[in-house]
């Protein structure tokens, strides 16, 4: 495995090497820090939520039972605001009653009416008062013999007991014989009094007064919630505050409910009124007993609703009441509970993944600049190394740095340098003993070739003027003329490249002299389908020139680019000042373009494509400029034309 990796890095490129060992180095760490904080994140909203939401229960529970006591505390003071007024009015109808039962008895002693008539009297007239709905004036003996009753008058009630088995009676008779003259005594006791139909005791108020000349206890009893119009106003005000807890929701499904010590819910939402005392959770654990039991406390307990498909996992919250002897419950079911800490834990997962993804994106983004800006000088020195070992010294990398990449491109510089100026010294050599062989060889050539070509001149000028252009022989004695012509022109070029002579420098204006030149050299038979453009840029200063060697450079150039327009084409020559100040003149034209592996032997003696080209033009030309300290340049793209480019200083240095 070791191996094949090895293997793999190897043949890869230095900038991916560098991403396959350092991305993995930051994108590992990035996901192990997202996933342990992702992880810490969760937990601690699931905590908080946890926490929050217990406390939702708490507050919820806590809020049920205060508002339970508010309603139970405003009624207390109701109640005892009713008790009190309805003592007073049972007081005063007792005060009444006794006044009637004096009156009789005052008429009894007064003599007009016998002790019998004037208790039958005071009798009938107290039975006609109604205390409320069902509420009444009794009377009856120390002993607890009723003598008026509306129900059981003539009965003996001395032992009688109230729903709590007090002797209510008796207390009655014994304290109302020792009570001060004309003094209203008052007791309630819880009563259920079968005769009307009542199901459950209600507390009922007596007032009493006792006639000792008669051993009479006056009394004036009524039922609480029946002596005052805001009896129906309390229980509608409780159905109320039970309906208002018992619609509450606590979260989606979850819900308040409360119950007696015995397990029957008294406020509920499906359930009110029924016993749940022994039901039992998924589990089989009692539940409701152990909250009826504990009163005050948490509980948890799988619990499967109408239409649940499994059970869920309850959390119910449970505080006492005691005034009531209630137990209040809040309740919400987990996957509620947990929605908001999953939902959390959901955007903290998404927020945590794209973090991580758009971190990751940016290390691939940094780390490949990082790889770009460590890699892109190695290849471009890789680029100059291989154009330099195609021969083209000229290039050199680009110092940017001074770092190690930085000092191996300067030395690389160097070293090129050195070999360029080695070999220009080698060429330079070699084309001076070449020059001297080729001047000696152009000499006896020209001497050798120049008398005999003559003399051909001379007898085809002679034989020409002796035929008639329409013989038949005259068209070859006029071939004859053209190639000796052309002979001598290449023993001639001959001569001028092996004995260029210096050039004489003058004041020249270049945009002058190119004038004279195009204009010249545009009436050539070769430029005849050529366009040719003037892009003269005024006001260049005047230049150390010889006139004729650049008339000869110029009109060599503008020939060379029409002959590469056979089918026409468009032909710019222009002036203007490079970025050093010196003067630079443009040959841009329209052709067929250069082969690019002819641009390198373009200037080589005797390279020619021309079908009858001596090759010794553009070297000429070179040798010029050369002359003339001047650089001349071609940028050339197959079907889209070549520019030659001529650089010529303001003066000639002397050497």
């Amino acid at each position: 495995m070791q191996s094949s990796f090895t293997k793999f890095m190897k043949n890869l490129k230095l900038r991916w090497k560098l991403l396959v060992m350092v991305l993995p180095l930051v994108i590992i760490p990035i996901f192990i820090v997202s996933g342990v904080i992702g992880y810490i994140s969760t937990r601690q909203a699931y905590l908080g939520v946890t926490q929050t939401s217990k406390d939702d229960l708490q507050h919820m529970a806590q809020f049920t039972t205060d508002l339970l006591n508010s309603h139970y505390q405003q009624f207390q003071v109701y109640r005892q605001d009713k008790e009190r007024t309805l003592n007073n009015e049972l007081e005063t109808l007792v005060n009444l009653a006794s006044t009637m039962a004096e009156i009789q008895y005052r008429q009894y002693r007064s003599g007009r009416i016998s002790l019998d008539v004037a208790r039958e009297e005071a009798r009938k007239a107290l039975q006609k008062v109604n205390v409320g709905e069902s509420g009444y004036l009794y009377v009856m003996t120390t002993k607890g013999r009723l003598i008026s009753h509306r129900a059981r008058e003539g009965e003996n009630v001395f032992n009688e007991q109230d729903e709590n088995g007090r002797y209510f009676i008796r207390e009655m008779c014994e304290k109302a014989q020792n009570s001060r003259p004309g003094e209203v005594l008052h007791i309630i006791y819880p009563w259920r009094n079968a005769v009307l139909g009542d199901k459950y005791p209600r507390k009922k108020a007596v007032a009493y007064r006792y006639l000792p000349q008669l051993d009479w206890i006056i009394a004036a009893g009524g039922y609480l919630e029946e002596t005052s119009e805001d009896a129906a106003f309390e229980r509608r005000s409780f159905s109320e505050l039970k309906e208002k807890i018992r619609t509450k929701r606590v979260g989606r499904t979850g819900y308040i409910f409360c119950m007696d010590r015995g397990g029957t819910f008294t406020i509920h939402p499906d359930a009110q009124g029924k016993n749940y005392f022994n039901a039992v959770d998924m589990n089989g654990s009692s539940f409701i007993r152990e909250m009826c039991e504990k009163r005050r406390g948490w509980i948890r307990y799988p619990w499967k609703n109408v239409g649940d498909r499994e059970p869920r996992m309850k959390i119910v919250r449970y505080e006492y009441f005691q005034p009531w002897g209630w137990i209040v419950a809040v309740g919400s079911y987990e996957d509620e509970f947990y929605q908001e800490a999953n939902e959390i834990r959901g955007r903290i997962v998404e927020s945590m993944v794209i973090l991580t993804i758009v971190v990751s994106l940016v290390a691939v983004v940094m780390v490949f600049l990082a790889s770009k800006i460590l890699t892109d000088p190695i290849n471009q020195m890789i680029g100059v190394i291989r154009k330099v070992k195609q021969g083209r010294l000229d290039e050199r990398m680009e110092v940017e740095a001074n770092d190690e990449l930085g000092e191996l491109a300067a030395a690389f510089n160097r070293m090129t340098a050195i070999i360029k100026q080695n070999q220009e010294m080698e060429a330079s050599l070699a084309q001076q003993a070449k020059m001297a062989s080729l001047g000696v060889l152009s000499s006896g050539v020209a001497h050798e070739i120049n008398n005999p070509l003559g003399v051909i001149l001379g007898y085809a000028g002679y034989i020409e003027g002796k035929l008639s252009p329409d013989d038949p022989n005259y068209k070859y004695i006029t071939e004859i003329k053209r190639e000796s012509k052309r002979c001598k022109k290449i023993v001639q070029d001959l001569l001028s490249y092996a004995r260029t002579p210096k050039p004489t420098l003058e004041p020249t204006e270049i945009n002058h002299l190119m004038e004279q030149i195009v204009d010249f050299a545009a009436n050539h038979t070769d430029m005849r389908r050529v366009t040719v453009v003037k892009e003269f840029t005024p006001g260049l200063p005047t230049i150390m020139a010889d006139g004729d060697q650049i008339r000869q450079v110029a009109i060599n150039l503008i020939l060379n680019a029409g002959a590469a327009m056979g089918d026409g084409g468009k032909l710019v020559v222009g002036t203007s000042l490079d970025e050093s100040g010196k003067v630079r003149v443009t040959f841009a034209d329209s052709g067929a373009g250069i082969p690019r592996e002819n641009l390198e032997k373009i200037f080589e003696p005797f390279f020619t494509t021309k079908a009858k080209g001596t090759g010794l033009g553009l070297a000429i030309t070179r040798q010029i400029i050369d002359q003339h300290q001047g650089k001349i340049s071609i940028q050339s793209e197959l079907g889209k034309g070549t520019t030659v480019t001529v650089i010529l200083p303001l003066k000639r240095e002397e050497l």
